[in-house]
């Protein structure tokens, strides 16, 4: 599990080294509580410098998936809270795991189509599209539905990777719980070139409703993955 992923070759080393140690949290291999071996050691394994290895270990305490404790060493956070930036993200290269990063496409205000499933209590909602990668390997279509009420303004610009984070800290509420349903579909036809499947192909798909702190649903979404590079998967830990 000390080898950084090839299909990651691409990525800057510290990089590889966290979606190496992140993969074996999410698949079981490192579980919560559990200390990883002291940091002069792991650079050793890894074949990399402490300072390195250190900002791989960061990017995972960013994550919400290690705690840092001064003078007694990193432990597996494996149970994170709901505002942790991948908290919620079950999809994963076919080899496990994988380094999600995020780029958007558009966001824009429009009335709420009838088509859309019973969220939320805005006549309006927010529409985010955004292409996903993993390892750096477009991997999955987000098409995200947000009640108006959540948000009078939002700039694509300045909007993070994880929205679930800027939910909590710029618009006061936090996704609590989200209910997936897993099936198949076909790739719509705003995919760009780089999702590497053409308009109407057949993919992955996963419909979300996400629910703050109140009794509706406040988000709802769309997901299509290729399924020669992604899985959905989920685990009880």
């Amino acid at each position: 599990m000390t080898d950084p992923v090839p299909d990651g070759a691409n990525l800057p080393i510290y990089q590889q080294i966290a979606g190496t140690l992140r993969r074996g949290i999410m698949t079981g291999q490192l579980v919560d509580g559990q200390p990883l071996a002291p940091e002069r050691q792991l650079a050793q394994q890894f074949g990399v410098s402490v300072v390195t290895l250190r900002k791989a270990l960061q990017l995972l305490a960013n994550d919400g998936m290690l705690r840092r404790r001064q003078g007694s060493g990193n432990y597996v956070s494996a149970r994170a809270d709901p505002e942790q930036k991948y908290g919620f993200f079950r999809i994963e290269t076919l080899a496990g795991g994988g380094l999600p990063t995020a780029d958007y496409l558009s966001v824009d205000r429009q009335p709420r189509p009838a088509r859309l499933p019973t969220f939320g209590t805005s006549d309006d909602v927010w529409r985010i599209r955004r292409l996903r990668a993993l390892d750096s390997l477009p991997a999955v279509l987000e098409e995200i539905w947000l009640d108006g009420s959540c948000a009078e303004q939002l700039d694509m610009a300045k909007l993070p990777e994880s929205l679930y984070a800027f939910y909590q800290s710029e618009l006061g509420f936090w996704i609590s719980r989200a209910e997936d349903s897993v099936g198949v579909g076909t790739v719509p036809h705003w995919a760009p070139d780089i999702f590497g499947l053409d308009e109407n192909s057949p993919s992955g798909v996963v419909d979300r409703l996400a629910w703050a702190q109140g009794p509706d649903a406040i988000e709802y979404s769309r997901s299509w993955f290729n399924p020669a590079i992604a899985r959905y998967v989920a685990r009880l830990i």
